[in-house]
């Protein structure tokens, strides 16, 4: 069994490693126009990871998600303390900062800078270290950076989950420009096409990927689709 990334639209994914532990990042679901995904349709997660506090990253169903199961939310402190007034019991909550690296589960999660706003806190990215050693960068809603090329030196990243859609993040000349910091074997473009606002489709940053970082395998999915690394 592969590891497996699902896009369920906007910056939600949900991992599931080859050991099937299943972890959700930034799971805006209802209210989503680009999601096909509810979220009783989800199996529960293990790990629960978010970025920063604005709604389409702290979506209102991740105390349902943490409902279910044994899931565990791990985020900075101050969205802990909105997840604990939405009901999510502190108990369910790991909280962390920008450098610091949890174990839980059997993966290791890595907070990571981003370059954005927030309400409470501040936006972060992750990369997570699965249990086979792959690593999954989900780098938040950010702008481009030069220490994302200290990433790629420290954690060796397999696969990138990069904003592309401009306005509010990297617009697709900065994306393919940070992959070619961030060097990862596959990256997958997201955050666009849910507004109108955004770039509509990834079809500039993968043109422009194509020059900046030929050796990137560029993968992109409809909402609800997945691939296997």
């Amino acid at each position: 069994m592969k590891n497996k990334i699902r896009w369920l639209g906007h910056a939600a994914f949900e991992i599931t490693t080859a050991k099937g532990t299943r972890i959700l990042i930034d799971p805006w679901l209802t209210g989503n126009p680009a999601c096909a995904v509810k979220a009783d349709e989800l199996e529960p997660p293990d790990l629960l990871l978010v970025t920063h506090d604005h709604h389409d990253h702290y979506g209102s169903d991740i105390p349902k998600l943490l409902e279910k199961g044994q899931g565990t939310l791990i985020c900075q402190p101050e969205v802990a303390a909105k997840a604990q007034k939405s009901g999510v019991p502190t108990a369910k909550i790991i909280t962390m900062n920008i450098g610091g690296t949890v174990a839980a589960k059997g993966v290791k999660v890595t907070m990571t800078q981003a370059v954005h706003s927030a309400a409470a806190g501040t936006p972060c990215g992750y990369i997570v270290m699965l249990e086979d050693g792959k690593t999954v960068y989900h780098a938040g809603d950010t702008g481009i950076f030069a220490s994302m090329r200290l990433l790629a030196e420290i954690y060796g990243i397999d696969v990138a989950l990069l904003p592309t859609g401009g306005v509010f993040v990297m617009d697709p000349l900065q994306a393919a420009a940070a992959l070619a910091l961030l060097q990862p074997k596959i990256a997958i473009p997201m955050h666009y096409g849910t507004f109108p606002v955004l770039e509509q489709t990834a079809d500039k940053f993968i043109a422009l990927a194509k020059e900046k970082a030929p050796q990137v395998a560029i993968k992109t999915l409809q909402p609800g689709a997945a691939t296997e690394f």
